[in-house]
């Protein structure tokens, strides 16, 4: 009897563990021409796009904190407007780092760091945190950390080279319970990485990482030119698609300035 009830006793406990999602604005890019992204310009109207960071805290016996991409380089933040390239635009109001201060969480307070991918708008304040576990993909630590690839900057995350870490080889359930996984979605970049979070109220979130940019990305089955394998990034929508049928689950573009102009932004939060 008791070992039938063993299953029962840690689902109880799988339930009564607590999950916030925090959204914050860690800038935004203004683009003047969108085919690089596999659109054309008539195809969509959408010229900025968002650019999140994301505080999960997971409740069960301690809080553990899992930061989620970490916005465009710090260094931009207060500085208005900034060109980076002809076409491109980029603004950033406050850093990621004091916006966590308003909720008295310093850098040493994240368990775990991980990014959607390497981009520069996805690691921008990577280097903060050096205290944190880093959860990458293999492929991705191979590409950005050890081959240094042209694709990323690798000086706004080399500050991690020394930090703790765990190579992922697929999925991952962060904190054991099933609540907050993350998602081996490759193609975009060679270790991309998208985030289930189960929440009671919308329910089950996934953050999309670059696996989109545009919502007409995902309605026409496009991608940008530059994402790294083609092949790979139709099975990662492939696989998204089917887990959102199973999971009952909603879709983030995190770059959907529509859809995170909707969003609770921290201090307020989802759970």
């Amino acid at each position: 009897m008791r070992l039938a009830m063993m299953p029962l006793v840690l689902l109880a406990a799988t339930v009564a563990a607590d999950v916030k999602l925090y959204v914050f604005d860690c800038g935004s890019l203004r683009l003047e021409d969108v085919s690089p992204f596999g659109l054309s310009n008539d195809e969509t109207p959408v010229r900025e796009l968002f650019v999140p960071c994301y505080l999960i805290e997971h409740q069960g016996d301690e809080v553990r904190r899992l930061l989620f991409d970490a916005g465009l380089p710090a260094g931009l933040a207060g500085r208005g407007d900034v060109e980076l390239e002809p076409g491109l635009i980029v603004h950033y109001e406050r850093a990621l780092e004091d916006q966590l201060a308003e909720l008295d969480i310093t850098p040493s307070d994240i368990d775990y760091l991980a990014f959607s991918h390497l981009h520069f708008d996805h690691v921008g304040s990577a280097n903060r945190f050096t205290d944190s576990m880093l959860l990458i993909q293999a492929p991705e630590y191979q590409a950005g950390f050890v081959e240094k690839s042209e694709i990323y900057q690798p000086d706004l995350y080399l500050g991690l080279d020394d930090a703790p870490r765990r190579l992922l080889e697929g999925d991952h359930d962060v904190f054991g319970d099933g609540k907050v996984r993350l998602l081996s979605t490759p193609g975009h970049t060679p270790g991309h990485q998208s985030l289930l979070v189960r929440l009671d109220d919308p329910g089950p979130v996934v953050l999309s990482g670059d696996l989109y940019h545009f919502r007409e990305s995902r309605a026409l089955r496009r991608m940008p030119v530059f994402n790294t394998d083609a092949e790979e990034t139709l099975r990662s929508m492939d696989k998204i698609d089917a887990l959102l049928e199973r999971e009952g689950a909603v879709l983030w573009i995190e770059h959907d300035r529509a859809l995170a102009q909707t969003l609770r932004k921290a201090p307020e939060y989802y759970r």
